[in-house]
Parts: C-alpha cells; sequence; structure tokens
C-alpha cells in the first residue's frame, strides 16, 4: 500500500513531505506534487509533515478523491523526482484552504 498525494497539494506544492521521504518518491509536476506507488516504502513519515493535510494511506483516501490514487501512478512516470524541498507555490496562501481545485490541476512537469 502507498500513499497518495491529493486535491488539497494543488497549486500549494509545499514540500515539507520531500524533506522526509527517506526514498525519493516524490514527483514534482507544475502545481502539484505525486507519489510514486512502486517507490514508496509505506513509511507514512510524509503524512504528518504536510501542512495542508493532501496526503493518505491509499486504503483511507476519501471517496471524494479516489482517482488521485490513479493519478499518483500515472503522473509519477512523467514527472521528475523531487529529493529537495523548495518554497511553497506562491499561491499557496490564496489556495490552501480551497476546495474543488480538480480542475486546476497541471499535467505538466515541474522542476
Amino acid at each position: 500500500m502507498a500513499f497518495i498525494v491529493c486535491e488539497p497539494c494543488i497549486k500549494c506544492k509545499y514540500t515539507d513531505c520531500v524533506d522526509v521521504c527517506p526514498v525519493a518518491c516524490f514527483h514534482e509536476g507544475e502545481n502539484m506534487l505525486a507519489i510514486d506507488p512502486d517507490e514508496c516504502i509505506d513509511c507514512g513519515v510524509c503524512v504528518d509533515e504536510c501542512p495542508v493535510k493532501a496526503i493518505f494511506p491509499e486504503d483511507e483516501v476519501p471517496e471524494k478523491w479516489k482517482e488521485y490514487i490513479e493519478l499518483n501512478a500515472k503522473l509519477s512516470k512523467e514527472w521528475p523526482v523531487i529529493e529537495e524541498g523548495k518554497d511553497p507555490l506562491d499561491t499557496a496562501d490564496e489556495f490552501k484552504d480551497k476546495e474543488d481545485k480538480r480542475d486546476l490541476l497541471s499535467p505538466n512537469p515541474g522542476g
């Protein structure tokens, strides 16, 4: 079972989770992160580090965000690995508490 980055990450992209990940399973998109389920070792240290509570164990992803399980698997194959934290997006404060951000997800890689 892997951990999954869900909708709250969109337009925020805090990287506190990246700093604590022992296996570099995070991948960076233009405005969100994704976890490679094949690389994730299920340690869970990233969960409490996420300031917007965007990371869930795969079997605990809220129903409204189930599509992010497949999205993480797909996008983590297309986006580059991110191994060091960086500043959040300039839009993070504005979007950290917003809901229904799925349409704002960019499929473009970050970096």
